[in-house]
């Protein structure tokens, strides 16, 4: 059974991807594939970052999982291209890219259902130190902004960079932000943060970051003692609730002792 990690650092071949390096062959109107050395292979769907592009990657990974192919490692689902890490004593290249082939389209049912999310967050002070610029800088209040960012639904596009870092669509066009001129070495764990056109849940880890600090939550995205320890994962949608500081700090405490504190739902496709 291929490990299907949702991180990992062979998550560097996505570049190999996004920026067309390496050698690539177009085997199909859909797909073209790019050599990520002798054990990698990046499959890309398309040159949009879409949602319509990145429910195919999804779909392509399910699907290639169902078939249980001997030799792959893992599998890395990005915005719009599957990385694929593979024993090639197992399974020699052309080999992996016919068994792509063959299940390429994706059907329906690698296609349907998929999990909506509901996670509080603690907004502003100094769980998001960036809130009231953001919101000086589109002519907002920062309760505008706050209504804005939990006002929408997002979608998990990737996960990467770091454990647990979920990298979401959907920000809503009026909170559109270049991102910091002056990046942070640090910021707190489990930051909600916006970037660009993008929104983003940082993981309960220290990280840097040139993103703009909202809010925090108590959700932990990646918790090693979990028997899962990445709670999100590519396709999952997105909903913030904002929450007190006192209740943030009870479900902190819960979280601690092992609480996912997050609301989950199953959609059916």
């Amino acid at each position: 059974m291929p490990k299907r990690k949702l991180f990992s650092w062979a998550a560097v071949v996505v570049s190999v991807s996004e920026f067309h390096f390496g050698r690539s062959s177009r085997m199909s109107d859909a797909l073209t594939f790019l050599d990520a050395g002798d054990c990698g292979l990046t499959v890309e769907l398309g040159e949009a970052v879409d949602e319509a592009t990145n429910a195919l990657v999804i779909a392509l990974d399910k699907a290639l999982a169902a078939q249980d192919i001997p030799g792959i490692v893992e599998m890395v689902p990005t915005y719009r291209s599957l990385s694929i890490l593979f024993d090639p004593v197992v399974i020699p290249k052309q080999v992996l890219r016919e068994r792509v082939l063959a299940v390429w389209p994706p059907d329906a049912a690698a296609r349907g259902g998929f999990r909506r999310w509901t996670i509080p967050v603690l907004y502003g002070g100094e769980a998001g130190e960036d809130l009231e610029e953001v919101a000086r800088q589109h002519g907002l209040t920062p309760e505008e902004v706050i209504n804005l960012h939990a006002g929408a639904e997002y979608r998990v596009y990737m996960i990467g960079f770091a454990p647990g870092f979920a990298y979401l669509g959907g920000l809503p066009e009026k909170l559109h932000t270049s991102r910091r001129t002056d990046p942070r070495l640090q910021i707190p764990p489990s930051s909600i943060s916006i970037g660009g056109k993008q929104a983003a849940i940082c993981p309960p880890l220290p990280v840097p970051s040139g993103w703009h600090l909202l809010g925090r939550t108590p959700v932990r995205t990646y918790d090693p003692a979990r028997k899962e320890p990445f709670l999100l994962s590519a396709g999952d949608r997105i909903r913030f609730r904002p929450v007190s500081a006192q209740l943030y700090r009870e479900m902190a405490r819960a979280a601690e002792a092992g609480d996912v504190v997050a609301e989950v739902e199953t959609i059916d496709g």
